[in-house]
């Protein structure tokens, strides 16, 4: 809508002012149409049967009785011959209108009401029997509730009260998400947003940290394609050098080019492997004891392997290839270094699957832990030379396991080799 500010700041000021001046204007409509009214029609009943009374005084000659009542509920009470007055009276105003109907009913007779608002008092002239005046002067207040100002007072000054509170809470909210858009645009650039952590509302937190890992991951994913690139360049290189001095020169043997291109083949397979590890694909129900039972029977058919199953695993939606993939490069990893022994055990809890694959081969190191899940990172130090491999299977796990919002770790086994335990929320 046009009439609307464009203002989350504005907006969300109204958004609270405008339900409470609706709330206050129905409550002073109800108070005004019937409290008010109510207590204006008393008050007014009640000084015309004051008046009417001492009016009958009056009439009869009885000053004594007149002056008695007179004190007693506060009435000045003067007789005149004649009496100056404005031209008009006060008779059909909202403040004197109840009185002079109550006094026509009562007297069978106009009274002229007149309302001094500058000494707050009220003169009400009544003519007597005898062709007289008789005027009575009370207070204001005797006719009018003052409450009906100070209602209204405070009902301004309520909104003003509660504008003033919420302003500064709304400013802070806007201000953190002022502070999101700018950092959000910084982004969106490929530039850092220094100094920028989560504040304010713990929505607007959440919100902020999702963004910094939406920003981390597609940080690691730039990374991880300039690695790629770099490793295809590098891994290519050098057999394609090597295939072409020996065409060139006549001395290419068709073993060698045979290994050349399997090498080759097998490298450009896992750079596919990885790409694939981060194609969508549609979460299903997914159990991970049979997958892991055929993926090691698969990966490792000539070692042994011990499993350790729940009676009920959990079930959970996940991608189930993506999940295979990782598990497959996990438990191939184990059974190229294992001796013997392979072990895979699965520990359910409430919000959690925990997936633990250990061997009894040589291990990794601390030290050089952190490298083994990086990208095109071979450890063949630590994990021999005849192993091969482009470097890629931890860190295809990796990715499958935290685009599951999971996480891996790599451990030492008390079988004496790598311990890879897989956390994955249900």
């Amino acid at each position: 809508m046009k009439i609307m500010p464009r203002s989350f700041l504005w907006r969300t000021i109204l958004m609270v002012l405008l339900p409470l001046i609706v709330a206050l204007t129905i409550v002073a409509n109800v108070f005004f149409g019937n409290h008010w009214e109510r207590v204006h029609a008393t008050m007014a009943r009640s000084l015309a049967g004051e008046i009417s009374s001492m009016m009958k005084f009056i009439n009869d000659g009885n000053t004594a009785a007149l002056d008695t009542m007179a004190g007693d509920v506060g009435i000045n009470v003067s007789i005149n011959d004649t009496i100056s007055r404005p031209k008009h009276d006060d008779n059909h105003s909202i403040i004197a209108g109840k009185l002079s109907n109550q006094l026509k009913q009562r007297l069978n007779q106009r009274a002229n009401i007149y309302i001094n608002r500058g000494k707050r008092s009220v003169q009400i002239d009544v003519p007597t029997s005898d062709g007289k005046i008789a005027t009575f002067g009370v207070s204001m207040h005797r006719i009018y509730s003052t409450s009906a100002e100070v209602f209204l007072i405070w009902l301004i000054a309520s909104i003003l009260i509660v504008g003033i509170l919420v302003s500064p809470f709304i400013i802070l909210h806007t201000r953190s998400i002022r502070r999101i858009a700018k950092a959000a645009n910084r982004f969106g650039r490929g530039l850092d947003a220094p100094g920028f952590e989560p504040s304010g509302s713990r929505e607007i937190r959440e919100a902020a940290s999702a963004m910094i890992t939406m920003k981390e991951r597609l940080n690691r994913y730039n990374r991880t394609r300039t690695d790629m690139l770099n490793a295809v360049s590098h891994d290519l290189k050098s057999p394609l050098a090597r295939m072409r001095l020996a065409v060139e020169t006549e001395t290419a043997e068709k073993d060698e080019l045979l290994r050349d291109i399997d090498r080759m083949s097998e490298m450009v397979n896992g750079y596919l492997a990885f790409a694939r590890g981060e194609m969508p694909e549609i979460e299903q129900i997914t159990e991970l004891p049979s997958m892991l039972i055929r993926t090691a029977r698969d990966a490792a058919p000539k070692k042994n392997i011990v499993t350790n199953f729940p009676d009920a695993p959990a079930q959970f939606y996940a991608r189930p290839m993506a999940l295979a993939r990782a598990f497959a490069n996990i438990i191939e990893n184990a059974a190229r270094y294992a001796k013997k022994t392979i072990r895979i055990t699965e520990i359910d809890t409430v919000d959690q699957v925990e997936i633990i694959i250990e061997d009894d081969g040589p291990g990794i190191p601390d030290s050089k832990k952190a490298d083994a899940m990086r990208p095109f990172v071979r450890l063949d130090e630590s994990r021999g030379a005849k192993t091969g491999g482009t470097g890629l299977g931890l860190s295809i796990a990796k990715t499958a396991i935290e685009n599951h919002g999971g996480q891996i770790f790599l451990e030492d086994s008390d079988l004496g080799g790598l311990r890879v335990r897989v956390v994955l929320p249900i």
